[in-house]
């Protein structure tokens, strides 16, 4: 049996829902500016003006509950909730995926259309699964066609008890929570991968951390703190609230965490638990998830 993981990420895709610590920002240029409207909302915004959503005037505000969320519910009561982790930026997806395993985004300066299922030249910019190869420790990126590790093949590996080290998985296309996809059967989806890992025998082992790439339009009521004042004096701030549930047996339970952390947060944490030096000095000044 291969060596039990230590952590998997599942980064959902919710695109349409007490300590400030001040972090610099890795590279040059940023790939948005986030903007918050002070109406509950966070908008994108780039140098020729608004690029994000904006709430359409008189449009309601919607919530979901604990009839809707069942497993999510059950999570956050058992186990560790995360209420102050933000987006690294209010959009798009991409900038936030890159940060959830570089810690940094790189500028895609008005690229070509190409074919995605080709193998594509990656970016050159460090990054956790390389340091992870580096130091000699597996992973895998279980995300629709990339290099065979499709997401069908997580639930797969997890109840054999053969997972890396350290996993990414996304919720495969109509269980992804992306809109219109119903929330409900996306966690449905979350929850039978969980299941896997502690049928498998690996739970003992394992932590596991839920969480989105970018809350997708959804009011909240929590202002984004503001990030560092860019090269050109330009104020940044962190994009929106998502959740961040942390599965483990050696979680608290039914805690919730009110520290301060992002998506970075979550290379830092593997970074401390496998001795990795930071990537740049974002993760530098994270909060490890400890």
């Amino acid at each position: 049996m291969a060596r039990a993981p230590v952590a998997v990420f599942f980064a959902l895709e919710l695109e349409a829902q007490a300590l400030v610590r001040q972090l610099p920002r890795s590279g040059t240029i940023a790939p948005r500016i986030s903007v918050w409207e002070g109406d509950g909302m966070v908008v994108a915004v780039s140098g020729v003006g608004k690029v994000g959503l904006k709430r359409a005037s008189g449009a309601a505000k919607e919530q979901y509950d604990q009839a809707n969320l069942p497993n999510y519910w059950r999570y956050a009561r058992q186990y560790t909730l995360c209420d102050r982790y933000f987006t690294e930026v209010a959009g798009p997806s991409t900038p936030n995926h890159l940060m959830l395993i570089a810690a940094a985004s790189p500028i895609i300066d008005n690229p070509h259309y190409r074919d995605p299922i080709k193998d594509q030249p990656p970016f050159d910019i460090p990054s956790l699964p390389a340091a992870l190869a580096k130091a000699g420790l597996t992973w895998r990126n279980y995300g629709g066609y990339a290099h065979g590790y499709i997401t069908d093949r997580f639930a797969k590996d997890a109840a054999a008890g053969k997972l890396p080290a350290v996993s990414w998985v996304y919720g495969p296309k109509g269980l992804s929570e992306h809109p219109v996809e119903p929330v409900k059967a996306g966690q449905k989806w979350t929850a039978d991968q969980v299941d896997a890992v502690v049928k498998g025998g690996l739970w003992r082992n394992t932590v596991i951390f839920i969480t989105w790439d970018d809350w997708g339009g959804w009011f909240d009521h929590v202002k984004p703190p503001l990030v560092e004042k860019w090269t050109d004096g330009t104020q940044f701030r962190y994009g929106s609230r998502v959740a961040c549930l942390v599965l483990s047996p050696y979680a608290k339970a039914g805690h919730v965490s009110h520290v301060q952390h992002s998506h970075v947060s979550l290379v830092r944490f593997c970074e401390s638990t496998f001795g990795l030096k930071a990537l740049n000095a974002r993760d530098r000044a994270a909060d490890d998830m400890s």
